[in-house]
């Protein structure tokens, strides 16, 4: 199935930058946008700009009081009460130039591409550099300054008022996202992520299903450190495709995370390609079954930015460009330019090779452990369709 997909890009994106030692690098939509270019999928008429996200649009999710901070971070210091406060100035969201214009520009990326699917200009839209899921209504948290994904929803409901099914596959749980809608039942969240029990934020349990006349939109399935692509995909297929139906969704917006890959440097989860080739083609799938295709795909996590994510992320294009995602040889242009930067040796092909796989001894007690823990996050919803 041939679609027509929007990529919403800019070298703006390159300016949400921490410092050269921070893991997360947006050189990542770069490379990802270069490895495309090389391999014939993107070109300039699929790409468009982003726009600014206002402060008015911004201030849908975020206080305003908190937005001003950001906006000062780039004219005088904060204090070192406010810097706690609002969360930043810290090892993991430290204070860069700018940073409420490059933030501002990533949310304003999201917002283009909503716009270019609900206007009808696009079936799908894909912005890498958006998916900032971690950020809350008054304070910077896990890399986010703003949660682009969180207000793209919320302009989603008052502009077009349509019911939007989140899916967020990131390691880290999507909590800020999921706080910002969890009394509203027009908004349906599924999160799945490693378990919180060593990694941030700590969130994400089975029972934090919303509350008020949201109560029941909110699904969470923490998985076992060490899962791989076999568990994990039967967690995703299985909650992804129940929770569709159970809700029906009028428009899915999908964050794309990269970090539940076995190179990640911050986690411990253990799937290969196979997961990040099958990840897009189930939503591509699912947004022509239930929303006339309408889908609009962020980016995320994914902290090994160079043998990772462009080819995790690229599959996301390729299923909205052309239905199925690319196999063989990678691009051999992309690979003698960027290998020269890279401190690693880049892999040679779009899926990995079976020799990466680490032995894990208790596979089948973590298999058993997420089919447990995916029955117990389904629950209500079988139920509820049951016993309306």
């Amino acid at each position: 199935m041939t679609c027509h997909a929007a990529f919403v890009y800019s070298t703006k994106f390159l300016d949400y930058h921490f410092h050269s030692d921070h893991p997360f690098n947006q050189k990542r939509v770069l490379l990802t946008k270069e490895l495309l270019e090389n391999t014939n999928l993107l070109s300039n008429q699929h790409i468009i700009e982003p726009r600014k996200a206002s402060e008015e649009e911004l201030a849908l999710v975020h206080d305003k009081v908190y937005i001003n901070a950001i906006k000062r971070t780039g004219i005088d210091n904060l204090s070192e009460d406010e810097l706690i406060e609002y969360g930043i100035g810290t090892e993991d969201t430290p204070v860069f130039p700018n940073m409420h214009e490059a933030s501002s520009y990533l949310v304003g990326g999201t917002l283009t591409a909503v716009d270019a699917v609900l206007q009808g200009e696009s079936d799908h839209a894909l912005n890498l550099g958006g998916g900032l899921h971690h950020g809350l209504k008054r304070k910077a948290s896990g890399f986010c300054i703003y949660n682009d994904g969180a207000i793209a929803i919320k302009y989603i409901r008052e502009k077009y008022d349509l019911k939007v099914l989140y899916v967020d596959t990131d390691a880290h749980h999507g909590d800020g996202v999921q706080w910002a809608f969890y009394d509203d039942p027009n908004v349906c969240t599924l999160s799945i992520h490693e378990t919180g029990r060593y990694l941030f934020p700590g969130t994400g349990q089975i029972n934090e299903r919303g509350i008020k006349e949201g109560h029941g939109y909110s699904f969470n399935v923490p998985i076992d450190a060490f899962t791989e692509d076999e568990s994990f995909l039967r967690v995703y297929e299985c909650a992804f495709r129940e929770i569709a139906d159970y809700f029906r969704p009028d428009v899915i917006l999908t964050q794309n995370g990269a970090d539940a890959h076995l190179n990640d440097p911050l986690t411990h989860l253990c799937t290969t390609m196979a997961t990040f080739e099958r990840i897009p083609m189930l939503a591509h799938e699912l947004a022509h079954q239930y929303c006339d295709g309408r889908w609009v795909a962020l980016g995320g996590g994914g902290y090994d930015m160079w043998r990772v994510v462009p080819r995790a992320w690229a599959q996301i294009w390729s299923a909205m460009k052309t239905g199925d995602v690319q196999k063989g040889a990678l691009a051999p242009e992309w690979l003698l330019k960027w290998q020269m930067a890279s401190p690693i040796t880049l892999p040679d092909t779009w899926h990995d090779d079976k020799s990466i796989i680490p032995n894990i001894p208790r596979r089948a007690e973590i298999t058993e452990k997420n089919e447990k823990v995916l029955e117990s996050a389904l629950k209500y919803a079988r139920n509820k369709q049951i016993h309306p």
